[in-house]
């Protein structure tokens, strides 16, 4: 029994030195000292030895028990050592390489331009207010004059979301004239930006859902004289002193009279190109003086007042101001194009 106890010793503990992961150490340990181990199997057999050789073998089998143990420990905290080693190695972080450039935010082209829109107006006197783009029939329609049998109210033009046609989204930012006068009562000065909705195709100066930013101004004695000279400083304020602009005339059931506001197109100079479809011309508002019918609609006495109102494209405000030859292109989120601006 005592050459076998030596023999377990050392085969343990050459075993044990060698074991190069924990895995390994834990099936050792299993292998000499668990409850089916060599060195069980071994002190089984104390039964078989007589009195006076079951003391010092016992001894003997307590030693290679501790040794066996220690060794276990032992090994057990070199490879933790190791380990350690080997992880530090593999997160080690050389602080001399350059670091990767952060990608830092910056405001859309769009919303540069509405900032500097807002900026513009206020510094002209002007409130600004928001209103609801779920907007009701009446709201976008009755109450801005507009008939029964309007184009605009044909389905195939708007986005209604009931089957009586009562609620919509929004066609235009023109429903904020009525609420604003309603709320607030004149005189006013006002600008409303906010999303639109209309069912149009896609295409480079098209969108089904874009920006507007409605204006409305009431006070006495207003004039056309007001309203032009109002729309041409903000126009030339955002493209440049030197911005060619163009009244047109033009009907809207809200305002009388009326007209378009077009600047020269940025893309060719008023030649001709894909961005102004030939003509030489972009589009950017539609302005007028407010009808009577809406302002006797909403309480004001039009022989007293009288005011102008302009609806602007966000969108092609800001194709105009940084030269984007695509409305496309704005809704994309291309960040080939957005890192641009």
């Amino acid at each position: 029994m005592k050459e076998q106890l030596e023999a377990i010793r050392s085969q343990a503990l050459t075993s044990i030195a060698a074991a190069q992961d924990a895995a390994a150490l834990e099936a050792l340990r299993v292998q000499y000292l668990g409850k089916k181990g060599e060195l069980t199997a071994v002190l089984k057999q104390m039964g078989k030895l007589s009195p006076e050789e079951r003391p010092v073998m016992g001894q003997l089998a307590n030693e290679v028990r501790s040794a066996v143990e220690s060794a276990v420990e032992s090994q057990s905290a070199v490879l933790a050592q190791k380990a350690m080693a080997q992880k530090l190695e593999d997160e080690t972080l050389d602080v001399t390489i350059p670091g990767k450039k952060a990608a830092i935010g910056h405001k859309h082209p769009m919303y540069t331009v509405l900032d500097e829109i807002k900026e513009i107006f206020i510094n002209m006197g002007f409130e600004i207010m928001d209103g609801p783009e779920i907007e009701q029939s009446d709201y976008n329609f009755t109450k801005l004059n507009t008939p029964d049998d309007h184009p605009a109210r044909e389905w195939s033009d708007t986005f209604y979301l009931d089957e009586d046609s009562r609620t919509l989204l929004r066609t235009q930012t023109s429903p904020m004239q009525i609420r604003a006068m309603e709320e607030h009562g004149v005189p006013i000065r006002m600008i409303s930006p906010g999303r639109v909705y209309r069912k149009d195709e896609v295409d480079a100066t098209h969108s089904p859902m874009f920006h507007q930013i409605e204006g409305l101004v009431v006070d006495k004695g207003i004039t056309m004289a007001d309203l032009k000279g109002t729309l041409n400083a903000v126009i030339r304020e955002i493209y440049g002193p030197d911005t060619v602009t163009r009244f047109r005339p033009h009907h809207f059931p809200f305002t009388e009279p009326s007209c378009e506001v077009d600047i020269q197109c940025h893309k060719c100079g008023g030649v001709g190109c894909p961005t102004c479809k030939g003509e030489g011309w972009i589009e950017v508002l539609g302005a007028g003086m407010v009808h009577p019918k809406v302002l006797r609609g909403c309480g004001v006495d039009p022989d007293v007042y009288s005011g102008y109102a302009f609806g602007m494209g966000l969108e092609r405000l800001a194709m105009g101001q940084f030269k984007i030859s695509d409305l496309r292109l704005i809704f994309e989120n291309d960040i080939r194009f957005l890192e641009q601006f």
